[in-house]
């Protein structure tokens, strides 16, 4: 499976001029806790919730203040054709929580570990809905020594 397949599509993102204030605002209109930072496409940085209380205004910074001072300019990446084996490596090996992901350089999508561990709740009940659902059809009770359904 390819990482397109499972990002989260449209990325937030905004320029690096762009307040602190503007970015907490669309940050809760659009219910996500990061922010990336592109220029013409490409990343520049990334912003989370967590900068922005910290470093931003709960640091002291003013609300006008661009976000390229709060920001984390050190991106890990992955492409949208990588398969999905990648990302998980690059999220163990870096220890990140998100992924922009890119194609020919630029930002068209993210990638999170919510992201991955939606697709492993989806894969798992899918291999596992028909043996739920042929449960539900059994009559309760043990099994007969025939294999036919326990009769009282």
């Amino acid at each position: 499976m390819k990482v397109s397949e499972v990002m989260t599509v449209p990325p937030v993102c905004v320029e690096p001029h762009v307040s602190l204030a503007e970015v907490t605002r669309l940050m809760a209109e659009c219910a996500v806790g990061s922010v990336l930072v592109v220029e013409d496409g490409a990343p520049h940085g990334i912003v989370t919730d967590r900068d922005l209380a910290v470093r931003g205004l709960g640091g002291g910074l003013d609300p006008k203040a661009s976000v390229d001072a709060v920001m984390s300019p050190r991106v890990v990446t992955v492409e949208a054709t990588d398969e999905l084996e990648v990302a998980y490596r690059t999220f163990r090996r870096t220890e990140v929580r998100r992924l922009p992901v890119l194609d020919a350089g630029r930002v068209v999508g993210v990638l999170t570990i919510d992201d991955l561990l939606l697709d492993v709740f989806r894969r798992l009940a899918d291999l596992l809905g028909p043996v739920a659902w042929s449960v539900l059809h059994e009559p309760p009770g043990p099994p007969s020594e025939t294999g036919a359904p326990h009769e009282p």
